[in-house]
């Protein structure tokens, strides 16, 4: 497995993004000793669900319950619709959704990382593909399809590098918005937003030079079968990009205690530390998938800086590229 490169030119903040201000060092009005039990009620709850989770199992996923069902029904999903997903997954991001673009609301942290997200996809596909990286639209000519695009945060600048894009999401107010936001340019206003899964693309038998999956396998329901269907969706010695969260104690501390409990830059029950996948986990279902993972890299914050930057540091925040096997 390689580790990626990145040309020393690219300007991180130079994807149609507002540039991060710097932000002061938090500070902290916890003691150590009510941090500690933040830490560990927290911690007890995420490791009761973790017990009870099965991530290898052959065996279908449970059936949704009957308040599951009630929320689908105000959601307006179909049962194609529910296939990968979780419902109270979906009731979350579609009760945040009108501040996809609000650089300093709940989605602060993926408007802060994105820059470097790009990077990545950048330098990788471009690699892939043989495309010259140093090109205003190096992705011209590419279908990409952007898996649970939410507002379009990721799709937008995808666009903008020639790709052509097509996001899809189960929450039909974030496609709402991708659309409303996607329309005031008109490089942007290309990109083709659907309220859908992977599973209903895989029935419609569509197919992309490209598939991005960025921080959403840790919210469905079946983290194999989602690759599966990611894997379908590749076209042979295609490209697939997956970015989430390792599930390490270093990522229970930062992405759940510090980012929801005490800096709340993400509302409180956002991430499950039980859905989380080590890397080691992603290889082997992309693996049964017939996806070989090429690259990895990791993402770490500075926070004197205010900036997310490409790591070889994958203990918390990380993203493969895989490329589908000729079979």
């Amino acid at each position: 497995m390689l580790r990626a490169k990145f040309p020393s030119c690219f300007d991180l903040n130079n994807y149609g993004f507002p540039v991060v201000e710097p932000s002061p060092k938090p500070v902290f009005h916890h003691d150590p000793v009510a941090f500690a039990l933040i830490g560990f009620q927290v911690l007890q709850q995420q490791l009761e669900a973790f017990l009870n989770a099965r991530f290898f199992s052959d065996a279908p996923s449970q059936r949704v319950s009957s308040m599951e069902q009630s929320t689908a029904s105000t959601l307006d999903l179909s049962q194609s619709t529910r296939s990968s997903t979780k419902i109270e997954e979906l009731s979350k991001f579609a009760a945040i959704a009108e501040t996809w673009w609000d650089s300093e609301g709940p989605f602060k942290p993926l408007h802060a990382m994105n820059p470097a997200r790009l990077a990545f996809i950048r330098s990788t596909l471009c690699r892939h593909f043989r495309k010259d990286p140093y090109s205003a639209q190096p992705f011209e000519g590419l279908k990409i399809v952007d898996v649970g695009c939410g507002g379009g945060i990721l799709s937008e600048p995808l666009a903008r590098m020639g790709a052509t894009v097509t996001g899809v999401d189960a929450v039909e107010k974030n496609i709402k918005i991708a659309r409303l936001h996607a329309d005031l340019d008109p490089t942007t206003s290309t990109v083709d937003y659907c309220c859908s899964t992977a599973e209903q693309l895989v029935e419609e038998g569509r197919k992309f030079d490209a598939v991005i999956a960025s921080e959403i396998i840790e919210h469905v329901a079946d983290p194999a079968e989602f690759c599966k269907s990611l894997a379908s969706l590749t076209v042979p010695d295609g490209a697939t990009v997956l970015s989430t969260i390792n599930r390490s104690m270093r990522s229970y501390a930062s992405a759940i205690v510090a980012a929801e409990y005490l800096l709340h830059w993400l509302p409180k029950g956002t991430h499950q530390w039980s859905s989380f996948l080590t890397p080691e986990e992603l290889v082997l279902i992309l693996q049964r998938a017939n996806i070989t993972v090429k690259e990895m890299a990791g993402f770490v914050y500075d926070p004197l800086a205010g900036r997310w930057s490409v790591s070889d540091d994958i203990s918390v925040n990380f993203i493969a590229l895989g490329t589908k096997d000729n079979v």
